[in-house]
C-alpha cells in the first residue's frame, strides 16, 4: 500500500505493508526463530514437572512462576550445576509460548546461539547476518542459558553484550541462567544483569539434583 501524503511530504509515493501482510511476516519471524530455539527438546520441563520441594529452589520457583504469568522485566537464575536454573527457565518460555502462539521465543544455550549466528557468515545458509541477528535481538521472549559458558573471545562478547545491551535499552522480556562466578562474567554485562530497576536477581542454593542420594560407595571398587 502506499501512504496518503501529498507531493513534497517524505512519506509520498512510499510503500508500506498492509496489516495482513505484517502479521504473515510476523508468524514467519517468528516461526524460523522458534525453529531454530532449544525449546522444543524442552517441552517437558514446565513448572508442573519441576520438584519445588528441594531444599534451596523454593523462592526461585515462586518467583520464576510469577515471571512466568507477568515476563515483565529480566529474570536472573543463579547458582551450581544441577540446582534447577534450565528448568525454571524453559518453564518460563514454555508458559509464555502457550500463551503467545504468535510470538517469537528464543531459548538457547549461550555458546550454541554464538555458533548459529558464526554459520550465518557462510554464504551457503542462504540467511544473512544481519537479519538473523535481529531476529535473536529482538525475540519476544529471550532466554540465554548458561551464561559464562562460552569461549570469550573478542567476537564473541562483543556480540553478547550487543544483544544484551539492546536489550536492556529496550526492557525486552530476558531471561538468564548462570553458574558461573560473576566475576568471571564481563563488567558491563554483569551490571545489567544486576539492575534492580529492570531486573529480578535470584540464587539458587540447592544440591545438584543430577546427583542427589548418590552414596560415595557406589562410585568406589
Amino acid at each position: 500500500m502506499r501512504f496518503d501524503a501529498e507531493p513534497g511530504d517524505p512519506k509520498f509515493g512510499m510503500l508500506f505493508p498492509c496489516i495482513c501482510t505484517t502479521e504473515r511476516q510476523q508468524e514467519k519471524l517468528s516461526r524460523e526463530l522458534n525453529s531454530l530455539s532449544n525449546l522444543e527438546s524442552l517441552r517437558h520441563l514446565t513448572f508442573e514437572s519441576f520438584d519445588a520441594t528441594q531444599r534451596g529452589t523454593d523462592a526461585a520457583y515462586r518467583i520464576a512462576r510469577e515471571y512466568g504469568r507477568t515476563t515483565d522485566g529480566w529474570l536472573v537464575l543463579h547458582g551450581g550445576v544441577g540446582v534447577g536454573k534450565t528448568h525454571l527457565a524453559a518453564a518460563i518460555a514454555n508458559a509464555y509460548a502457550s500463551r503467545n502462539m504468535q510470538a517469537s521465543v528464543y531459548f538457547r544455550v549461550v555458546p550454541d546461539l554464538l555458533d548459529q549466528l558464526r554459520a550465518t557468515f557462510d554464504p551457503e545458509t542462504g540467511v544473512a547476518y544481519d537479519e538473523r541477528f535481529q531476529q535473536i535481538r529482538n525475540a519476544n521472549l529471550l532466554v540465554l542459558d548458561d551464561l559464562g559458558t562460552e569461549n570469550s573471545t573478542a567476537w564473541a562478547s562483543e556480540k553478547l553484550f550487543q544483544i544484551i545491551n539492546h536489550r536492556y535499552n529496550e526492557q525486552l522480556p530476558t531471561v538468564i541462567t548462570s553458574n558461573a562466578k560473576l566475576d568471571r562474567i564481563e563488567d558491563r554485562i554483569v551490571s545489567r544483569m544486576l539492575d534492580s530497576r529492570l531486573s529480578r536477581y535470584v540464587f539458587l542454593d540447592a544440591e545438584d539434583y543430577r546427583v542427589r542420594g548418590f552414596s560415595r560407595s557406589n562410585g568406589q571398587r
